[in-house]
């Protein structure tokens, strides 16, 4: 692991507060009371993954809300009571281009989830790489009740992660989800006590430390395209990726460290 420095204070994004540990950054949904999204928090989240991106001393992101209530509660549903096409083709854009330009976070994204994480709220835990949740925590998907559709990656990630037939009893007929019933199905990784899943998060970013970050990067890109293709065209991508690792510093610092009996210093490079 590389090593630890003093972490900086907490900074302040629209509807954000961004604090980084060691090699994790955590980012608070903080736009109470239900944490929803906005225009500003969504171009906020899009420039703080850029900018993670481009810091090599992080190599996870943790996201959760502020409080214990919710996690986020999705759009704010005034903004679209016009029923404006055009700002709500803009908000659209919005949303995708925020959550993946999350999705594509260089390093390990975890979404703690520790309350309600409704539409757009479950869209950005879903476009997270694992999703942990308190045992209080309830996820749903319900734009349908209200005329809409999830449009921030909810009918394509979802089904992924749980299968067509529990999507479409999430979108299609409104059924929210407890913790538990997340954890059995697929959607969450794992459930812990209320309270509990920011130390979690953080136990779990602090494995993800320990590997390689050249490592991840690549490991990551290969796991999310085999949704995309099928093995035969993916498997010589993956073996291309291996040798590609021998022209990083990670990659001499790793072997080097481990036949010197030492942990290794990574540099992310």
């Amino acid at each position: 692991m590389s090593e630890q420095t003093a972490s900086p204070p907490t900074t302040e994004h629209s509807g954000l507060l961004l604090e980084k540990r060691g090699s994790t950054a955590i980012l608070t949904l903080n736009n109470p009371p239900a944490h929803t999204w906005t225009w500003d928090s969504l171009m906020a989240l899009q420039t703080v993954v850029t900018e993670l991106n481009s810091d090599h001393a992080i190599y996870s992101l943790v996201i959760t809300g502020q409080g214990g209530k919710f996690f986020s509660a999705g759009a704010d549903l005034k903004v679209f009571a016009e029923g404006d096409q055009a700002v709500a083709r803009e908000m659209a854009r919005r949303f995708g281009e925020a959550f993946e330009a999350l999705s594509g976070f260089r390093g390990v994204s975890i979404a703690a989830i520790n309350g309600y994480a409704m539409g757009g709220g479950l869209e950005c835990a879903l476009a997270c790489d694992i999703r942990l949740a308190e045992s209080h925590a309830v996820m749903a998907l319900p734009e349908a009740s209200v005329g809409l559709l999830p449009c921030a990656g909810g009918t394509q990630w979802l089904p992924w992660l749980v299968g067509e037939g529990w999507a479409k009893r999430m979108i299609l007929c409104g059924e929210r989800v407890d913790a538990t019933t997340a954890l059995r199905i697929g959607l969450v990784e794992e459930v812990v006590p209320q309270g509990e899943v920011l130390a979690r998060a953080l136990a779990l970013a602090n494995g993800v430390a320990k590997q390689s970050p050249s490592s991840v990067t690549a490991c990551k890109r290969l796991i999310q395209g085999a949704r995309m293709q099928p093995p035969k065209l993916a498997l010589p991508a993956e073996r291309e990726a291996f040798v590609d690792l021998f022209s990083t510093q990670d990659q001499r610092e790793g072997v080097g460290a481990f036949l010197e009996k030492r942990p290794p210093q990574w540099r992310n490079a």
